[in-house]
């Protein structure tokens, strides 16, 4: 392993102390988003007939018990984990709505399609998505 020298050290320290106010901030918009999506599907879902998302099979913290972490890294590894796994789990409720209320794919290809979308009927096939939606 290199060895950093002193002044990389101290300009890479004094970038991660001056943005980790605004990494860290993001928590909040975070735990706001988990309770009114999760609030949403508990109360939307049984409406409509559609399938609730297991929270716990998206948000998953478990990297912060490894040993050979510092504090530090534990503390990042608990904050990704819940932050990316919230995103997987939006994700998830977000497709399986849109699968719900509007099945159809966009004229235009987009990146990162969910896993409900390929099933979607093609953007201007009337027939085909009167034959599997309605």
């Amino acid at each position: 392993m290199e060895k950093v020298r002193t002044i990389s050290f101290v300009k890479q320290s004094t970038m991660v102390a001056l943005t980790a106010p605004i990494i860290y901030s993001m928590i909040i918009p975070a735990l706001i988003l988990d309770l009114f999506v999760s609030a949403y599907q508990s109360i939307c879902f049984p409406v409509y007939g559609i399938q609730k998302v297991n929270r716990e099979k998206y948000i998953v913290m478990d990297r912060h018990k490894l040993s050979y972490l510092n504090s530090m890294q534990k503390l990042n590894c608990l904050y990704c984990g819940y932050f990316n796994g919230l995103i997987g789990y939006v994700r998830e409720i977000a497709a399986r709505t849109e699968q719900y209320w509007c099945p159809i794919k966009h004229l235009t290809r987009r990146e990162g399609s969910h896993s409900k979308y390929k099933n979607f009927a093609d953007y201007g096939d009337e027939k085909n998505f009167r034959k599997k939606y309605n």
